[in-house]
């Protein structure tokens, strides 16, 4: 297989700016059919700078997508959208992750929602993308909060890593696939 033909589920993993979400887009548009892009931002009013990056994401896609919003129940919303989209691009695990933490979930809510995002990818029919940050290579972060969200990122890309069929780490923009063709 090649970037071009995917596996059914792929993880796009990569640091800030590095086109996670350009390439999961080529990925999703390389599929036939019903298009959905899940996202997990929530856009706070205030925040204007943010909104500006929604809305340039929004800007990247055609009328081919249909947008579906889910903040905290991913796992629950992929199930549910089971049959009714050929591909779903979810952006991103990082800003789902970090709705889980703004809520305070305690981390056995953390890990229950991860188990139940890994089964969603395992049981839906259409083929799922998922973008996702790489947060663990930069410095160590400075309070126990940072760090704690740093090591839940690493596990969840550890646990999504293992669940799909392809991952792929972006650089300046370019691909390399690290699996299938990783060592186990």
């Amino acid at each position: 297989m090649s970037a071009s033909n995917p596996g059914r589920t792929v993880l796009v993993v990569g640091g800030a700016r590095s086109g996670k979400s350009r390439f999961a887009l080529q990925l999703g548009r390389a599929t036939p059919g019903r298009r959905a892009f899940v996202a997990t931002c929530r856009v706070d009013p205030d925040d204007a700078e943010m909104a500006a990056r929604v809305a340039a994401h929004r800007a990247r896609r055609d009328g081919s997508w249909t947008t579906i919003e889910e903040s905290l129940d991913l796992g629950e919303r992929l199930e549910s959208l089971n049959r009714e989209y050929d591909v779903l691009v979810v952006d991103c695990l990082t800003l789902w992750l970090a709705n889980l933490f703004d809520r305070g979930e305690p981390d056995a809510a953390v890990d229950c929602r991860l188990r139940r995002l890994t089964e969603a990818i395992a049981s839906v029919h259409a083929r799922v993308v998922l973008v996702t940050n790489e947060v663990g290579m930069g410095i160590v972060p400075a309070t126990p909060l940072g760090r704690a969200f740093r090591d839940w990122q690493g596990l969840v890309n550890q646990a999504v890593a293992e669940a799909v069929d392809d991952v792929y780490a972006m650089t300046a923009g370019l691909a390399l696939r690290l699996k299938p063709m990783g060592v186990a």
